[in-house]
């Protein structure tokens, strides 16, 4: 029997209906999706797509109706992204699907909508009461964040011996016994101080963690601006970044197009594409299904493993 997963629709302004109906074949193949829509606004969508609705599609009831607008941010978008996205929860935590894809929010239109989430990760943590971890990637190299969606100015408060050894811990937890280099926060790594001091406190969490394992796990404090050279990449393809651009800006520049957000860490499977609503191309048949299509597969893959 093929494992259901349930879709979360994302932003009707956006390219995520898009992708799920011009995906819907393959996904079709690999398991059974289950759509967090109701039939109102996806033959609303559908239209304007002048797509012809597949006869296959199986819908979850998502209550709301709105006059879809593309590359409109809008709270009636936003809140209807969010109810998708709880509704696709709910269908994993009763067992009627076994893990959660989810397709672009809009952050603004989430906070239009009076939402105090500032993103996915943000509501499964906060709805788990679990440090849900985010990690961005393809096979060929995964980025696990220590911090996500904070002012860069605050960081470093948060590189504290205590919260890197507990996120580590979290993070083999989910993984296992993957080797993974940890960034250090510095240029430099710190230089041995001369630039900062925050990585004496990564290396000695990446220390006491190995130890209480038994294993040689994680390594660092590396220097952040040769980690993702292919020399270095050779030996590795899990990092962990201690803030956003310093990881995803080199997982971009090499994997943009198909790599997918995964997160960990948390009682049910959830990934998504690893893009925004682009608003600028909605509706206009342009849009790429690649990190989609991973993120069934990654979604898979943590099922059956």
């Amino acid at each position: 029997m093929k494992q259901k997963i349930a879709i979360s629709i994302g932003d009707l302004n956006g390219v995520g209906l898009e992708i799920a109906l011009k995906s819907h074949d393959e996904v079709s193949k690999l398991c059974s999706p289950i759509y967090c829509i109701n039939y109102t606004m996806l033959h609303q969508g559908a239209k304007l797509l002048n797509f012809e609705l597949p006869d296959n599609l199986q819908l979850h009831e998502v209550t709301g109706e709105f006059e879809i607008e593309a590359g409109k941010v809008s709270y009636e978008s936003g809140l209807y992204s969010y109810n998708s996205f709880v509704e696709a929860i709910k269908l994993c935590e009763i067992k009627q699907a076994d893990a959660v894809v989810t397709m672009p929010i809009h952050k603004e239109a989430w906070k239009l909508a009076g939402l105090d989430f500032v993103g996915h990760t943000d509501l499964l943590r906060k709805y788990f009461n679990q440090d849900a971890i985010m990690m961005l990637g393809s096979p060929a190299m995964f980025v696990a964040l220590f911090t996500e969606h904070i002012p860069l100015k605050e960081v470093s408060s948060h590189v504290t011996f205590e919260k890197v050894a507990n996120f580590l811990f979290d993070l083999h937890k989910s993984l296992g016994d993957k080797q993974v280099a940890v960034l250090g926060l510095n240029p430099h790594a710190g230089d041995n101080g001369v630039l900062g001091n925050e990585e004496r406190e990564i290396e000695k969490a990446i220390t006491h963690v190995n130890k209480t394992i038994g294993k040689e796990l994680f390594h660092g404090a590396v220097v952040p601006d040769i980690a993702f050279t292919p020399s270095f990449r050779e030996n590795f393809n899990y990092y962990v970044a201690m803030y956003h651009d310093q990881g995803l800006a080199p997982l971009k520049a090499l994997y943009f197009d198909e790599s997918v957000n995964i997160s960990l860490n948390l009682p049910i499977i959830r990934t998504s594409v690893d893009h925004g609503t682009a608003f600028d191309i909605a509706y206009k048949g342009d849009a790429k299904n690649l990190s989609y299509l991973n993120g069934i597969k990654s979604a898979l893959n943590f099922i059956n493993n």
